[in-house]
């Protein structure tokens, strides 16, 4: 392992090839040194893919396609503005796939680029923020640079990263991203209060980002003993646990562990995470296998959506072609949450930024999540329980929950398929 005491003693073209595949940390996990030089010498290694899971930093703009090709797994964050430049092309695939890919060859990882924690005593880094993928890339890679920042804690991961594994470490003062809690007013509590039978003592959740996850997690401070699961927890979560509302004692697994793949959060978040046996990193192959979630107990799985039609088909991906979203682990929790006795929730608000309605007779864009998988779709207007429901039962039930000024039209639309309503 080479080390460097600074970001500015590194030159990357003596590492990366043109042509070749890179593949970083997402989100808060983006090694922020490491991505601006890697941009700043873009010229050196013309040719040079990147793949994004998300991303929220200003990094990269639609300028550095001139040499650099951007591919990933959506929108998501400052990635909208890559997809709306047509200059980011998505891939559409679950998160749980991209280890997969990785080890097929599929998806390329000649070159990964790592933000770690300073070794511990025994010389193991911790992936710290991000454990998702970034391993099975690392194993597939020709070349591993690590930023190691002080500022990255420690954190317990399924596996640590070694000083073997690393090409060239690099020292770093940068502090790693921060994604502040999403704030939240009356409308995301309507949506939230229409949860409250659902989500019971001792149910394992699993529970995105947003202004209506936050809002949801607001209102859970008298329940008993949940427990979490997810592929992602922010600084809410911290909350849960230190008024013992989290203790994840009744998962069925990992007992009295927080188990994530990413932590999207603040340094309140990374500081509380640091050497905390309480909170556990782990890859998409465990947080997001099928194998490991029906194991748990009572999953209430909460995503969001950009729209949902009639019959219970659920777009989280696109509006048209402009790519906003992505399939994430939508899919993945919603089937899990069947398995384990538990309920699945896609929750969203009825109208968008404009007053267009998110029920819609027809979808825009593409199917994420089947209406074969749905379980329960929550807007402000209450809930549609759609599990074992016909598709005319499903109309009536969506139309119910659709913004009072657009029920006539949706009933009309409906109305043109099924006459009988």
């Amino acid at each position: 392992m080479i080390e460097l005491d600074g970001i500015d003693q590194l030159d990357l073209s003596a590492y990366i090839r043109p042509g070749d595949s890179i593949i970083f940390g997402q989100g808060t996990g983006e090694q922020l040194g490491l991505t601006q030089k890697f941009v700043e010498q873009r010229a050196s290694y013309s040719g040079a893919g990147v793949f994004f899971g998300t991303a929220f930093s200003r990094t990269f703009a639609p300028g550095h396609a001139d040499h650099l090709r951007f591919k990933g797994t959506g929108g998501i964050g400052s990635l909208r503005k890559l997809a709306s430049a047509g200059v980011l092309d998505p891939i559409p695939c679950h998160i749980s796939a991209v280890e997969g890919l990785l080890r097929d060859g599929i998806l390329r990882s000649d070159v990964v680029l790592l933000l770690v924690s300073p070794p511990n005593e025994r010389g193991e880094y911790s992936f710290g923020l991000v454990n998702d993928f970034v391993r099975a890339a690392v194993s597939r890679a020709r070349v591993v640079i690590a930023e190691v920042s002080p500022h990255v804690p420690w954190t317990p991961c399924d596996q640590p990263l070694l000083a073997s594994e690393i090409t060239v470490a690099v020292k770093s003062d940068t502090r790693p991203l921060e994604l502040p809690t999403a704030s939240f007013g009356e409308l995301e509590k309507r949506i939230a209060s229409h949860l409250e039978p659902y989500i019971t003592d001792r149910a394992t959740l699993q529970v995105g980002i947003g202004s209506v996850p936050e809002a949801i997690l607001a209102m859970l401070g008298n329940r008993r003993d949940l427990g979490i699961h997810s592929g992602m927890i922010g600084d809410s979560v911290i909350d849960l646990i230190e008024k013992g509302v989290v203790t994840n004692a009744h998962k069925g697994i990992d007992e009295g562990v927080s188990i994530t793949g990413v932590l999207f959060g603040t340094q309140r978040l990374y500081r509380f995470a640091h050497r905390n046996p309480l909170v556990k990193l782990c890859p998409t192959s465990y947080t997001h296998h099928s194998s490991t979630m029906s194991r748990l107990k009572r999953l209430v799985s909460i995503n969001s959506a950009l729209e949902v039609d009639l019959t219970g088909q659920v777009n989280a991906e696109a509006i048209g072609s402009e790519h906003i979203g992505a399939v994430g682990g939508q899919v993945d929790f919603v089937r899990a949450s069947a398995l384990t006795g538990g309920r699945s929730v896609i929750a969203f608000a009825s109208t968008g930024r404009h007053g267009d309605s998110k029920v819609v007779a027809r979808l825009s864009g593409p199917v994420t999540t089947a209406r074969s998988d749905v379980d329960l779709i929550v807007t402000e207007f209450g809930v549609a329980r759609m599990r074992g429901r016909t598709l005319r039962e499903r109309v009536r039930a969506m139309a119910a929950i659709a913004a009072p000024e657009h029920r006539e039209e949706l009933m009309r639309q409906a109305r043109m398929t099924w006459s009988e309503l």
